[in-house]
């Protein structure tokens, strides 16, 4: 059986906050505003494989209220999410993702971002696809106020 997960984030930029990208830490004066480390690509990641099989959102199993997440690092998020859909019976096939980012370039770090996501689920990087694109300057990506990602997942069972 094939499953699809999607999923849509977005972190308001602010100083005085790291900035983690698909858990690459990008050096910007400006960083993500999150209950955790607020890795926006991550968290789309993390979300979109809880959706491929209707197991809830990241605020069910990470509420931004509890001392136990804050500051947690999402690449923790996403490998406990990920085990979640394995304890299910499936696996990874692929997945796409695409970055909003008016002023971050993602081009110099795609492929960084890339390897860091496959060795978090411990799959191919073949099976990982970032785009990015900009808004033109308009809303809240386009004025720089935010980074936002998008991602569409497809899941398998794992049984022949």
């Amino acid at each position: 059986m094939i499953r699809i997960g999607h999923a849509w984030d977005t972190h308001r930029l602010v100083e005085g906050r790291k900035l983690y990208l698909g858990g690459v830490l990008v050096p910007n004066k400006l960083g993500l505003l999150g209950h955790s480390d607020a890795d926006v690509v991550l968290h789309a990641v993390a979300e979109s494989l809880l959706g491929s099989l209707a197991l809830g959102d990241l605020g069910y199993f990470y509420p931004d209220n509890s001392d136990k997440t804050l500051n947690m690092d999402s690449k923790v998020i996403l490998s406990e999410c990920y085990q979640r859909v394995k304890d299910c019976g499936y696996k990874l096939n692929n997945l796409d993702l695409t970055i909003y980012s008016e002023f971050i370039k993602i081009s110099p770090i795609r492929d960084d971002i890339r390897k860091s996501i496959a060795n978090i689920l411990k799959v191919d990087i073949s099976v990982v696809s970032i785009k990015a694109t900009t808004w033109e300057k308009m809303g809240f990506v386009g004025r720089g106020e935010a980074i936002a990602c998008e991602c569409v997942c497809l899941v398998q069972n794992d049984i022949a």
